[in-house]
C-alpha cells in the first residue's frame, strides 16, 4: 500500500497488497482486499467491501455498502463511474465455477440495488436504474438505459441507445436503437429520443426508422439484415443490421 494516502478512515482494513493511488478517499469500516488496485480521484464511502482481483480507474465513486467482488472474481471499473449503494458486483459464485471476468466500462451509472454477475460486459455511458439484475455473460453496448427492477437474463446482449422500461424481463437479444418494456420484454418501437438526443442528420434517423420496419416489421429478418450490412455505407445502419442477422432473435 502507498505510503502516501492521508485520506482512509482509521476503522477501515486495507490488506497488505493493495494498490491504493493518492487522492483516494476511503471512509469508514470498510474492507479493501489485497489484490485491489484503486487509482487516483477515487472515493469510496463507509461500509464499502472490495475484493478479488479489482481494477478501478480514476475517478470512480463508490457508495455506501457496496460489495464488488469475492475470492477468485476478476473485475475492472471504468473512469468516472458511480456506483450506488448496497450494489453488488460479482458476488455470487457462478453456477457452473467458471467465475468470468467484469468488464464496467467508462462514465456508467449504476443506482442500489443493482446485482452484475460474472461474464457481464458494460459498455460506456451505461444507466442501469434501481434493483436491475444482469444474470451470466449478458452483454450491454454503450448508452443502454435499463429501467428500474428490471431483469437481463443470461447470455444476452443489449444493442447500443437501447432503453428498456422498468419491471421488465429481457430474455433475448435486443437491437441497437429500440425502445423495449413488458414480461417477457418485447420491442415497441425505436428509442427516438435517444436518436434524436445522439444523431445530429435527420436523414440517419429516417434510414434507421426505414430499415427497422423492413427487418423487423413482421419479426427479424436476418438474412435481409445481412444483406443490407454487407451493401449499407451508414455506420449505424451496419450496427443495426448485422446486429441483427447475428442475433438469438
Amino acid at each position: 500500500m502507498s505510503q502516501n494516502i492521508t485520506n482512509i478512515h482509521k476503522s477501515s482494513i486495507i490488506e497488505d497488497g493493495a494498490k491504493i493511488a493518492p487522492n483516494v478517499i476511503i471512509g469508514p469500516f470498510c474492507f479493501i482486499g489485497r489484490d485491489v488496485e484503486l487509482k487516483s480521484g477515487c472515493r469510496v464511502e463507509s461500509n464499502v467491501i472490495l475484493r478479488g482481483k479489482l481494477s478501478i480507474d480514476e475517478d470512480v465513486k463508490i457508495f455506501s455498502f457496496a460489495v464488488i467482488g469475492c475470492e477468485g472474481s476478476d473485475i475492472k471499473v471504468g473512469t468516472k463511474t458511480h456506483i450506488r449503494e448496497f450494489t453488488q458486483i460479482g458476488t455470487q459464485k457462478s453456477e457452473d465455477e467458471n467465475n468470468k471476468k467484469i468488464i464496467i466500462g467508462a462514465n456508467n451509472f449504476i443506482m442500489g440495488y443493482v446485482q452484475i454477475l460474472f461474464g457481464v460486459e458494460l459498455d460506456d455511458f451505461c444507466i442501469v436504474t434501481n434493483a436491475v439484475r444482469l444474470h451470466e455473460n449478458v452483454k450491454c453496448h454503450e448508452r443502454v438505459i435499463i429501467g428500474g427492477l428490471s431483469t437481463i437474463e443470461a447470455n444476452n446482449t443489449i444493442g447500443t441507445g437501447v432503453m428498456i422500461g422498468g419491471a421488465s424481463v429481457v430474455a433475448t437479444d435486443i437491437p441497437p436503437f429500440m425502445l423495449v418494456e413488458g414480461n417477457k420484454a418485447t420491442v415497441k418501437g425505436l428509442n427516438i429520443i435517444g436518436l434524436r438526443r445522439r444523431l445530429e442528420n435527420k436523414e440517419d434517423i429516417e434510414e434507421i426508422k426505414a430499415i427497422y420496419k423492413k427487418v423487423l416489421g413482421s419479426g427479424a429478418d436476418k438474412v435481409l439484415a445481412q444483406e443490407i450490412a454487407d451493401t449499407n455505407a451508414n455506420e449505424y445502419i451496419i450496427k443495426l443490421a448485422s446486429f441483427i442477422a447475428s442475433s438469438n432473435l
